[in-house]
């Protein structure tokens, strides 16, 4: 501390002209050029050619007269030489001795003067009038000054910006938004496990000795991944808010520009900034636009700027301790399979916590935060709600919230009633209602034959998802109508029997345009294009198929995001041609067998249609009650699934029921080729 304390011994030669060279360079080349002038002007500013006239007899007086005095003591040869102004005539006269310099203001348009100098043979001659100072001020000095202040601001542009890039380029201020958020963790709700991780880096920030003594190092980095909207940044925030610390927050393109070098830089200077801020955090969001592994560019070379950035981080990461100057790093990605090996390994982001979708009860906490500032109506049931979400994340939830005030806004309500989250929720999953949309009666049957055959196929099939609401009100983009399928629970994993179960589902408005209208549409193309990629994925992906056995031919895609690349090829053509003969027979039976379920219960899709026209919606009760009276008139066993105990029992007994059938096609086709031979 006493070393601390001691002042520095002042420099001798650390001044201001020392400091400034340049300027102190500009301040004595005007003086010169000052005294330069002051020396060398002519004397009287009367021209050169006065100066033979104003040697000898000392100047008496300076007297101003008019231009026709002027004229007259020229006419009487009193005068001895005249100089001639823009605006001024000056004459020099010698009376008793002495000098006098007569002045005296130029008359526009007169000719007469210089013909009248010749005529008395008086020499006469121009000057100019202007201001010396005011010459030197705005000629010299001021263009001098704007120079040098220009030099200036860039040289000391360009010093501040050593190892910064072009002109600040790489500098990150800009690119930072450094806050501390007000964000506690009552706000984040749906993330419990979560939250529970990245609690102790918020007791570490508080109280750092309590770890410190023990010798434990507390995470550098703390990798969230997740799918889109789940809380990612929120959460991050929360453990700023919670801590009380610098929150220091960039995005991952940010470090990313035209310039090798300057993403490195931007790295430098943002972990110098949290540094004099610690403790503090910094968090990168969607760290996989700088993080992307190495090894993915191939043989031939990836990105400079990219490789020198993540270089960068890496080596920040390794160079400083977290127990001196804590420096928490977070960072978000929706796409941690692509992140590059070094960046993943302990010492660096030692911890990966996913933030995934919420389950029931997070959905519930979720709407609970969110509807916190709402007016809502005694007959909302959030838990209802929370039913109808599963598989969508906080953002959407927070979403159909906000989209329900404005609804009731619209209709000039005092309160959000029930109808206006329902109406949300259909917004979020089918898309904007579109009543204006006029379709033709044909169509509109269509419409409600096929949404009928979807809606019975799921409510008769074991494993498939309960109908919510059947409408045939145009909805979305291109959907004339929809039939909501929401699950009970966000499902994990999904049994043979139940992506079978969704095939199903799925050729229903198909088979049901084959078997009550007598002609297929153009309406089920997105329902085939899903069935055939469910049936590609078991057989690909799955193993539930005989044709590849256990052989997985297609790796699994993006966790979170889904899509990507297209699948490589790595198998034969033979294999292919098995393949795509599998799923087109496969489609095949489930479509005749889904034709024949529709056949039998043929009444309850006329009486689902009768329904559909004159409501255009209805719910999934209604449905189910539609289906239930016909089994009850017939007298057939109920197919409808009410617990989940006969849903697996029956699923069960669907599966042994298709081994059977299966085993009898190929004893059936065994005769077949054994008489053909």
């Amino acid at each position: 501390m006493a070393n601390n304390q001691k002042k520095k011994p002042q420099n001798q030669n650390d001044n201001f002209f020392n400091r400034n060279p340049l300027l102190t360079f500009a301040i004595f080349s005007v003086i010169l050029i000052l005294l330069f002038k002051t020396l060398l002007e002519p004397a009287n500013n009367m021209g050169q050619g006065a100066k033979n006239y104003m040697v000898g007899a000392p100047i008496q007086k300076t007297k101003e007269i008019s231009y026709s005095e002027l004229k007259k003591l020229i006419e009487q040869g009193k005068v001895q030489y005249v100089a001639i102004g823009q605006r001024t005539i000056k004459a020099i006269a010698n009376e008793n001795g002495y000098k006098i310099i007569y002045f005296a203001n130029r008359v526009p348009g007169d000719t007469s003067l210089i013909p009248l100098l010749e005529q008395k043979h008086i020499d006469y001659g121009g000057f100019s009038e202007s201001n010396w100072v005011t010459e030197m001020i705005f000629g010299w000095i001021i263009p001098i000054f704007i120079f040098f202040a220009i030099w200036m601001f860039l040289a000391s542009r360009m010093q501040k910006s050593v190892g910064s890039g072009i002109l600040g380029m790489g500098s990150a201020k800009k690119l930072i938004n450094s806050e501390r958020p007000k964000v506690k963790f009552s706000d984040v709700a749906g993330v419990e496990e979560a939250k529970e991780e990245v609690k102790e880096i918020v007791d570490f920030l508080k109280h750092p000795q309590r770890y410190i003594r023990l010798g434990a190092k507390i995470p550098k980095g703390v990798l969230l991944v997740g799918p889109p909207g789940t809380g990612k940044t929120l959460l991050a925030k929360a453990v700023a808010g919670e801590a009380d610390v610098p929150f220091f927050a960039v995005s991952g393109s940010s470090f990313i520009e035209m310039f090798v070098g300057v993403g490195a830089a931007r790295v430098r200077d943002l972990f110098e900034q949290a540094k004099k801020e610690a403790p503090s955090i910094i968090f990168i969001d969607e760290i996989d636009a700088i993080g992307k592994s190495r090894a993915a560019s191939g043989p031939i070379g990836g990105n400079d700027e990219r490789e020198q950035t993540l270089n960068q981080l890496l080596a920040e990461m390794d160079g400083f301790d977290s127990s001196e100057s804590p420096v928490i790093v977070l960072a978000a990605t929706n796409r941690p399979e692509i992140l590059d090996p070094a960046l993943l390994r302990p010492g660096r982001f030692d911890r990966t916590v996913v933030v995934d979708k919420p389950d029931f009860e997070g959905r519930l906490a979720i709407l609970k935060v969110h509807v916190k500032h709402i007016k809502l109506a005694p007959n909302v049931d959030l838990r209802e709600i929370a039913r109808l979400t599963a598989g969508l994340a906080g953002a959407d939830l927070a979403n159909i919230v906000n989209e329900a005030a404005l609804l009731a806004g619209r209709k000039n309500k005092e309160q959000v009633e029930q109808e206006d989250l329902l109406e949300a929720v259909e917004r979020a999953i089918a898309g904007l209602e579109k009543k204006s949309r006029r379709i033709s009666p044909e169509e509109k049957r269509i419409v409600a034959y096929h949404e009928s055959g979807h809606a019975l196929i799921a409510e008769t099939t074991p494993g498939a998802r309960k109908v919510t609401k059947v409408s045939i009100i145009p909805r979305g983009l291109a959907a004339l109508g929809y039939t909501l399928n929401t699950p009970e629970e966000n499902k994990y994993l999904m049994k043979k029997s139940e992506l079978v179960a969704e095939i199903d589902t799925l050729l229903g408005g198909r088979a049901a345009e084959e078997v009550f209208i007598g002609e297929i549409t153009t309406g089920a193309a997105n329902d085939l294009e899903r069935a055939t990629d469910i049936v590609k994925a078991m057989v690909s992906m799955y193993g539930m198929t005989e044709v590849a056995g256990l052989m997985v031919l297609e790796k699994q895609r993006n966790v979170f995001l889904g899509g990507g690349l297209q699948p490589v090829k790595e198998y034969s053509e033979r294999l292919a041609e098995e393949i795509d003969e599998f799923i087109k027979k496969f489609l095949e039976n489930r479509y005749e067998h889904v034709k024949n379920r529709l056949q039998e219960y043929a009444p309850a899709i006329e009486q689902m249609v009768k329904v559909l026209f004159e409501k255009e919606v209805i719910e999934g009760k209604e449905v189910r009650q539609i289906i239930k009276e016909f089994e009850e008139k017939e007298g057939k066993e109920s197919l409808l699934v009410d617990e989940p105990q006969d849903d697996i029992k029956k699923a069960k007994e669907a599966h042994e029921k298709e081994q059977q059938e299966a085993k009898a096609q190929q004893e059936e086709s065994k005769d077949n080729d054994s008489g053909e031979k």
